[in-house]
């Protein structure tokens, strides 16, 4: 595992208050996505795809702190968009690492070299650098050449100033195993990363592309595929049962309440993947929410999710309670031969439900007639296309 001992004695001390407190639904990572803005169109991302009226709308530090001590997760992914084209992104980490928060500030590191003198190193801070894989791959998935060598480039500093730096890689269709298990031995050894984030990338409703993401069962063979050629050298940033339930080993129901997110425009639910509609208030996204409506087997928008937002906390969860077989997993390794854990059932399922979601509809009813126009096209070709 790459996760520091302080870090992990910390959230370990808080998983277990929870549990001692009979807390069944809390928080474990604040997502907060202070703005929607990004300097790149990656292939898999439909966040720049809203309106202007919406892309230069910003959480402020008042209100990014405020959801932090709101949420009160130990963890917060600062994601976006592109967390450093945020005028107050430093005052932003600062602040929220001197409430002893682990802040994981997700980046394209176009900007991290020019911008890594304003950041001081510690143990509270990690730069998680968006790899997709090696050279000719990532820069595919960014749709834009010479966005890797400037990762690397950023990442080399960053280690050589003393920062944490781990990498965030989704998988996508058509990656062979061999080549994935290359570029993690390139992160961990050559690029000496803390750890490695993998997921499989998920065809959530505002990706532009839908063709490129994995469905269930493809994910946990490439997992299986991709784990028979672990070497002792990988280190991820992710828990041992949460890389077992991706390889098709454990039997896991989604928990987003773990990864509660917070962007422009309020706290969105069920998760950061998808959008069913935003509130006020953390305690309000808690209390209200439907939870047992969505995840895999709920609801149909979900039926090929596997990804750390909604699992991880799950997984984490489980180590809680079973920490000898999460040993084990560690000790022993992914298992990547013989049956996997039944899957969830899909025949109580709920169908998908499309809805143009509210508060982007009143900024286009304010944007020029032909944006309003091209916005509204798009967004009902995508509900035709899904239904």
């Amino acid at each position: 595992m790459g996760v520091p001992l302080i870090q992990q004695i910390r959230i370990g001390a808080y998983l277990m208050r929870q549990r001692i407190s009979g807390n069944q639904r809390y928080p474990l990572v604040l997502m907060l996505e202070p703005l929607f803005r990004c300097n790149l169109a990656c292939a898999g991302c439909g966040k720049i795809d809203y309106p202007d009226s919406i892309l230069n709308r910003r959480l402020s530090l008042e209100e990014c702190l405020g959801a932090s001590d709101e949420c009160g997760a130990p963890i917060v992914s600062i994601a976006g968009g592109e967390p450093l084209l945020h005028r107050d992104i430093v005052p932003i980490v600062e602040g929220l690492t001197a409430r002893k928060r682990f802040v994981y500030l997700c980046t394209n590191a176009l900007l991290l070299k020019k911008r890594m003198d304003d950041f001081k190193p510690s143990p509270y801070l990690t730069f998680s650098i968006h790899l997709d894989g090696d050279r000719e791959h990532h820069d595919k998935a960014v749709s834009q050449e010479g966005v890797f060598d400037k990762a690397v480039e950023a990442i080399k500093l960053a280690r050589e100033k003393g920062f944490r730096v781990t990498c965030n890689t989704t998988l996508f269709e058509g990656v062979p195993p061999e080549r994935i298990a290359k570029f993690i031995s390139y992160a961990s050894n050559e690029l000496g990363v803390e750890g490695v984030t993998v997921a499989a990338g998920f065809a959530y409703e505002r990706a532009p592309l839908k063709d490129v993401f994995l469905g269930r069962q493809k994910t946990k063979q490439l997992f299986r595929d991709l784990f028979k050629l672990r070497d002792k050298s990988w280190r991820f940033n992710q828990s041992s049962l949460y890389l077992d339930f991706l390889a098709g080993n454990q039997t896991y129901h989604c928990t987003p309440w773990g990864n509660p997110t917070r962007n422009v425009f309020g706290w969105q639910r069920p998760c950061y993947l998808l959008n069913e509609g935003t509130v006020g208030s953390f305690r309000e996204l808690m209390e209200t929410t439907d939870w047992d409506s969505y995840g895999t087997g709920r609801y149909e928008k979900c039926a090929n999710c596997m990804m750390h937002c909604g699992y991880e906390p799950t997984a984490v969860a489980d180590t809680v309670a079973h920490p000898l077989k999460a040993l084990a997993v560690a000790l022993r390794g992914v298992r990547t031969e013989g049956p996997m854990a039944p899957e969830i059932s899909f025949e109580g399922q709920r169908p998908a439900e499309y809805v143009f979601e509210s508060v982007v509809k009143a900024e286009l009813e304010k944007a020029p007639p032909a944006t309003a126009k091209k916005a509204k096209a798009a967004a009902e070709a995508q509900s035709s296309a899904a239904e």
